[in-house]
């Protein structure tokens, strides 16, 4: 048996088992191998590192799904705090943040959408802010 790290197109990565290298290229081949997140087969092997043996009393490395999950799962709960604890404001982030930066409306914690030029023209007016990775929720 061996194990591969795959991605598929849309970048999701996981881990899977397969009898042999060459059985992983048959079934990729028969479209047969699909990413668990989106069901794409667009699948290719992810860059791993050699599963090397380990001394007693060391902790188990993660493989790069499990680490991942870890960081997709971690970033879920800031999604979560954020949306409780703030107030979207859509499209109009930029234009709130900067109102409340330059004392035109009570400052309160607010998110929303800005594109590069628009955070990278706040960052110059010291406008404080902060860019978060935003992983959509699970239906």
């Amino acid at each position: 048996m061996i194990s591969y790290d795959l991605t598929c197109e849309k970048e999701h990565l996981f881990e899977a088992w397969f009898a042999s290298s060459a059985a992983f290229d048959t079934l990729k081949a028969a479209g047969e191998v699909s990413c668990p997140e989106c069901g794409s087969t667009q699948i290719e092997k992810a860059l791993m590192a050699p599963s090397l043996s380990r001394k007693v009393g060391e902790e188990k490395r993660m493989s790069a799904a499990e680490e991942r999950a870890r960081v997709r799962a971690a970033l879920k709960e800031v999604r979560k705090a954020v949306e409780e604890s703030s107030d979207y404001v859509g499209k109009e982030f930029a234009e709130e943040a900067r109102k409340m930066h330059y004392g035109e409306a009570d400052k309160r914690n607010i998110y929303g959408e800005a594109d590069d030029d628009e955070a990278r023209a706040l960052a110059e007016e010291g406008v404080p802010f902060a860019k978060i990775p935003w992983v959509e929720k699970d239906n």
